[in-house]
């Protein structure tokens, strides 16, 4: 009978050599590898102690953030969402009431805006699309967790606090323009 993709390999049944039999060859080879990796740097970090250096292009926790007079830049338009490719951020526009000039910028804004950790693959896509440079990844480290419910992060926990501002200059664009 023929076959379909026309590859086949031929098995051969060989005898083994008396060096081989013993395996003594394949033993001392094994523990000459090992023998050698006893003199080498470790590349092991003591994480409490000693805290690695990240690459300055690292993509970690996602932050909303806030113009000088401390008002949200996001105005909902929906862009971030659309180019995420895991289809992790949802959001809810609404209309700003009077009275609320000091909290966003524009007339409409995020109502809630949602990023489901679970789904987001730290592409980066969100900050490139978004044209009021509202949404970064920043340096630090999503936290782990046992419960499924609290990788969903709203704007309790994106929204920059005037107090506790983080530092994203290292991740701003260099040509992009900014509307104020």
């Amino acid at each position: 009978m023929e076959s379909l993709s026309n590859r086949k390999k031929v098995v051969s049944n060989k005898e083994m050599t008396f060096m081989e039999r013993i395996y003594l060859p394949a033993i001392l080879s094994g523990m000459w590898i090992t023998f050698k990796h006893l003199f080498r740097k470790n590349n092991t970090t003591k994480y409490p102690e000693e805290v690695r250096e990240f690459a300055p292009v690292y993509r970690g926790q996602h932050v909303l953030k806030r113009d000088e007079k401390g008002r949200e830049n996001c105005t909902a338009c929906g862009l971030c969402a659309v180019a995420c490719p895991a289809e992790a951020i949802t959001m809810v526009a609404a209309e700003r009431n009077k009275g609320e000039e000091n909290l966003y910028r524009e007339e409409k804004y995020a109502e809630t805006y949602e990023i489901n950790m679970l789904r987001c693959i730290f592409c980066g896509l969100c900050e490139e699309a978004c044209p009021k440079e509202a949404i970064f990844l920043t340096d630090r480290i999503v936290p782990s967790n046992f419960e499924r419910g609290e990788f969903i992060y709203g704007k309790d926990r994106l929204v920059e606090s005037m107090t506790d501002r983080i530092d994203i200059t290292k991740r701003q664009h260099t040509g992009k323009r900014t509307e104020k």
